[in-house]
């Protein structure tokens, strides 16, 4: 299964002709596909960002997972990602 930060907010076919969609590279918080209307996002302000210095900011495809409590709580840590390397 998926997380959420796995997932684009568009479907196949937009990300066929979306200029987003560059590899290695996340979806812009402007983007009007990026938003995440899950009642498990909310945004981390001040040094809460900050909470989890061990979570991978590289891993989300959109950007605003960055800046996600979920995320940061939650996402995969840098650790786990240089042990599977």
């Amino acid at each position: 299964m998926a997380h959420c930060w796995d997932l684009r907010g568009c479907d196949e076919e937009m990300q066929s002709r979306c200029p987003h969609n560059t590899p290695g590279e996340p979806c812009p918080p402007d983007c009007n596909f990026a938003a995440c209307d899950r009642p498990t996002h909310q945004v981390a302000y001040g040094l809460a960002m900050f909470d989890n210095p061990d979570v991978d900011r590289s891993v989300p495809v959109k950007e605003i997972c960055r800046t996600c409590t979920f995320f940061i709580q939650h996402g995969p840590t840098i650790k786990e990602a240089e042990s599977c390397a």
